[in-house]
């Protein structure tokens, strides 16, 4: 990677984040009615997780033009976990609030606190991305002395594993606890939110356990079965409230759930890479971050369908402008997995 193409690489996340910061702030101003105040702020939030995605890629990219420093080292997590808890307190916030709305959004952007918290261990847990083509080569399947610990993997796996379990329970507190439809569409999208977080467990392990050297043939199958389940499920979901609401005013929350479907899907691409190439010739590697832009695609035609649909029935205006969010997570994704497949290529 030349250094052209590594600015270019961490200019994607800014440059999404810029958009939903920007683009978020201006829905929140331009009006005070119920879908205005929860779109906005949920598509400003989006940008949080922009941010950590771009933690995660400075913290490779600089690894791999020989760049990283002591100090880097502890920065690019610090700054991620900073914006996970200022979302997280802002969320708090809002659910304290009371605009319209306010149940509803506050939960959302509290699950993007989650969210940004697991993509911060994330880029924690690429501190020793070098290692891995190292570990990859050596044929003795050995732990490399110079990554993790034993204890400080399974650290990072914990950290992001209780962070998904407090998403699912949260889903289910919501679910169980009200009855109202807020608590219906608040507990579906958190539901979606805790499949991301499942997702970003199978990364977070990947990446820990191939820089430590510990990790076995067998997880190649187990990681990338957790994401694709995952996004399978806030699909289905997605789906089924779609169908099961359809004269409804809230059937629109499907359609959010199916962003967070391709979310996941876009996350699984880093964790097929990091499967096929472990031990192994990969010769299609260069061709997976074809499935972030795919499904980056997909977030921002079906948004397109929701703003026309959105002009006849008000409920679509929300899941049109968050998915266009989501198309904006999606695509600071295919800058990641495209810097994961740079830097594990074998050429």
């Amino acid at each position: 990677m030349n250094h052209g193409i590594s600015i270019l690489f961490r200019a994607i996340p800014l440059a999404m984040a810029a958009f939903c910061f920007a683009y978020g702030a201006y829905i929140f101003a331009a009006g005070t009615d119920a879908a205005r105040l929860t779109a906005g702020p949920v598509v400003f939030y989006l940008g949080s997780i922009c941010i950590a995605l771009y933690c995660t890629a400075a913290t490779i990219i600089r690894q791999i033009i020989g760049t990283y420093t002591a100090a880097a080292k502890y920065l690019f997590p610090a700054i991620g976990y900073t914006f996970a808890m200022l979302t997280l307190i802002s969320g708090a916030f809002i659910i304290a609030s009371h605009w319209p709305g306010a149940l509803v959004t506050g939960h959302v952007v509290c699950g993007l606190g989650l969210i940004t918290a697991c993509v911060a261990t994330a880029a924690t847990s690429s501190t020793r991305f070098s290692l891995i083509p190292k570990n990859s080569a050596d044929d003795s399947f050995s732990v490399n002395p110079a990554g993790f610990t034993r204890a400080e993997s399974s650290l990072l796996i914990f950290i992001v594993s209780a962070i998904a379990a407090i998403a699912w329970v949260w889903c289910i507190l919501l679910y169980v606890r009200g009855t109202l439809p807020a608590h219906i569409v608040a507990g579906s999208v958190m539901f979606g939110i805790a499949c991301v977080c499942t997702s970003l467990i199978a990364l977070v392990a990947s990446i820990a356990r191939q820089a430590r050297g510990s990790y076995t043939m067998a997880e190649k199958g187990k990681w990338t079965g957790l994401v694709l389940t995952m996004g399978s499920l806030a699909f289905v979901l997605g789906l089924i409230l779609i169908f099961a609401y359809w004269d409804h005013p809230i059937n629109f929350v499907g359609f959010v759930l199916i962003g967070l479907a391709l979310i996941c899907w876009s996350i699984s691409s880093k964790v097929i890479l990091l499967a096929k190439i472990w031990h192994a010739d990969f010769p299609l590697a260069n061709r997976i971050p074809i499935i972030p832009v795919l499904t980056a695609l997909a977030c921002l035609f079906l948004a397109a369908f929701l703003y026309e649909e959105a002009a006849f029935q008000a409920k679509f205006f929300v899941p049109a402008r968050v998915l266009s969010g989501f198309g904006a997570i999606c695509f600071t994704l295919y800058s990641i997995v495209s810097i994961l497949e740079s830097g594990t290529s074998k050429k």
